[in-house]
């Protein structure tokens, strides 16, 4: 405690800080003000660039718990919440120009797999994982991740000595071995068994930027349609029921919007990473119903490279319609010359903490993509192209009135 309060002494903590001005060419607001209805950023964005940049580089002047782990220890309005969860230890890092960032630290080395015996509930939350769904989600263009980067974090420097939190301020510890730690303060799984430790300060993590605030960008949270059981034993009906799909073609909006082609492009990104966990998605109430699904928390991807979960197809497998622009992408990624693992490895070497992914990861995402475009074969050889395969390759550009602007 008196560490802590040395710290806030020293660095003037408690004195209100002079306001800043906004920026217009600030990267966090070039980021928020390319997000269109066609997905979070376009095609070779500088923004983004350079935000990634920013984020690897900018020091970071204060560290705080993210919104909805307060929500869990009644600390904020829960109605700003799009989605509470708050199991494993996530923080909110802000730097200059009002960026603001999520830093999830590393939990599990890159060589280690998911123990088989896991259900994907308790699964660890990786932070490569999140770096690399970032990189796979813009090589098959759906730009639906924010963007995220690797990057060391002095946990003394960067976390403790910026945080005005004292409860953050009071789950630091040292640890036998002299390494600087710290853990969640949440209902569960919030023990120094859970700690993470800096090397003696230095300490890996993933930083995604956050989106525009909901009360500029709203959005909603809505059911996975194929959400899975989350105990021991229960089963959904979508796992025991192979004409399922057509009871979902049967509800609004997946009866007459583009909404479940969304769904089948989410399944297929999360067939590749592993993802088991896709309980919700997220969308910007501003496009409406035809809007894309944001891609957001993958940090349980890439757990385990010698196991294929076929569930996690079924949107695809049982709906049996994909759009043409996924289904190209995907056929030129499984040509020699353009194979994905080898697109993948290349795009993993501009983060800072490269390699992101071991080299069973990367040779899995080969084997993955040839079992969906199987699938897509045997939907096709079954309905024909006409049926599966919906023609989204002729839609017109959005108007400018449809981009999502910040009022600055």
């Amino acid at each position: 405690s008196r560490r802590h309060k040395l710290y806030r002494e020293e660095l003037n903590l408690t004195s209100p800080a002079a306001p800043l001005p906004l920026r217009p060419e600030a990267s966090w607001l070039q980021f928020h003000l390319g997000i269109s209805r066609d997905g979070l950023y376009p095609r070779s964005s500088p923004a983004v660039t350079r935000l990634l940049r920013d984020m690897q580089e900018f020091p970071t002047i204060s560290a705080d718990y993210s919104q909805d782990e307060k929500a869990l220890l009644g600390a904020c309005d829960c109605s700003q919440i799009v989605k509470p969860s708050g199991v494993h230890l996530k923080l909110v890092l802000r730097f200059q120009d009002f960026g603001k960032a999520m830093f999830k630290p590393m939990r599990q080395k890159r060589e280690e797999e998911t123990p088989e015996d896991f259900f994907y509930f308790v699964d660890f939350q990786r932070h490569n994982a999140e770096i690399a769904a970032f990189h796979l989600d813009r090589i098959l263009d759906f730009r639906r991740v924010p963007p995220t980067v690797g990057r060391l974090i002095n946990v003394t420097k960067e976390i403790l000595e910026v945080t005005k939190n004292e409860v953050l301020q009071s789950v630091f510890f040292v640890s036998p071995a002299s390494n600087v730690c710290f853990f969640a303060k949440c209902p569960y799984m919030c023990k120094t068994e859970y700690a993470v430790c800096g090397n003696p300060h230095l300490l890996e993590g993933s930083l995604s930027a956050f989106l525009p605030s909901l009360n500029l960008a709203p959005r909603l949270s809505i059911p996975n349609p194929w959400i899975r059981s989350y105990s021991f034993d229960g089963k959904e009906e979508w796992e025991v029921n192979p004409l399922y799909c057509n009871t979902v073609r049967e509800i609004y909006p997946y009866s007459n919007s583009n909404r479940l082609l969304n769904i089948v492009d989410m399944a297929i990104f999360d067939f590749l990473i592993g993802n088991m966990d896709r309980h919700h998605y997220e969308m910007f109430t501003k496009f409406g119903d035809d809007g894309f699904l944001l891609h957001l928390d993958n940090a349980r991807g890439f757990g385990r490279h010698s196991h294929d979960e076929i569930s996690i197809l079924a949107p695809l497998s049982q709906c049996c319609i994909i759009k043409r622009t996924t289904l190209l992408r995907l056929q030129l990624l499984a040509e020699p010359e353009y194979r994905l693992s080898n697109v993948m490895r290349e795009s993993l070497l501009q983060d800072p903490l490269a390699p992101v992914l071991t080299e069973p990861h990367l040779l899995a995402l080969d084997r993955r993509l040839q079992l969906i475009l199987e699938a897509v074969g045997r939907c096709i050889d079954t309905f024909g192209e006409g049926t599966v395969v919906a023609n989204d390759t002729a839609q017109p550009q959005s108007p400018a009135v449809d981009r999502a602007k910040l009022d600055t």
